[in-house]
């Protein structure tokens, strides 16, 4: 397999930022970029909103923040949690809202020229894909930090390389991933699925995406 799988018995990270990312070194993380037009903001804050009430009714404190509660809950409220929420999410991606341009073949190049620059070098990168709003990956990195350090230069990166291309300014990708570890064998094969099928679900043409299966 393309790294380790998320073991609870051993040393693991949590950054908090906009949202809890959770890291330990070895581990197969699966990643998801998104263009910073990909989510109407309405629905984002209408997600803030579900996400407090779902902690609220299932009797935890409604006076703090999702981000602060989560960490705390047990493994089966976590993983129900993300997975409500991880599906709102894909459904609205696969979408495509905004302008969509990662549809562009040569855009989608430059990240995914990004992304395989320093695999097995500084990561091992496994199967990711390209969607016209959004990105899913693979991954193992050696520790906590690089995978954070890579994800800021994979950002920084293509956002400045493809603004130089479209000949525009600002800001191009919204401003954190997000990140789950894989926790079993049948979880890494259902990912590695769901990012093949990806392109079916939101109904595009070859040429709309760019997608790599790893061979490892």
């Amino acid at each position: 397999m393309l790294g380790e799988l998320f073991d609870p018995k051993a040393e693991w990270f949590v950054h908090e930022h906009f949202r809890p990312h959770w890291s330990q070194a070895g581990a197969v993380v699966f990643i998801t970029f998104r263009t910073h037009d990909s989510i109407p903001h309405e629905v984002l804050l209408q997600w803030e909103r579900e996400k407090q009430e779902w902690l609220r009714l299932r009797g935890h404190d409604a006076g703090m923040h999702w981000s602060l509660v989560v960490p705390t809950l047990t493994e089966k409220e976590r993983a129900d949690f993300q997975e409500e929420f991880q599906r709102r999410r894909e459904v609205c991606l696969d979408a495509c809202h905004g302008r969509c341009l990662l549809r562009r073949p040569d855009l989608a190049r430059i990240v995914a020229d990004s992304l395989l620059h320093f695999d097995s070098e500084r990561y091992r990168l496994g199967d990711f894909i390209i969607m016209p709003t959004h990105v899913h990956l693979l991954a193992a990195f050696s520790t906590a930090e690089a995978m954070k350090n890579q994800c800021d230069s994979w950002l920084h990166y293509t956002a400045f390389q493809i603004n130089r291309t479209i000949g525009e300014k600002g800001k191009f990708w919204q401003q954190e991933p997000f990140d789950h570890l894989v926790r079993s064998l049948e979880q890494y094969e259902y990912l590695r699925q769901y990012i093949a099928d990806n392109p079916r679900k939101a109904v595009l043409k070859s040429g709309e995406y760019l997608y790599r299966r790893y061979d490892g």
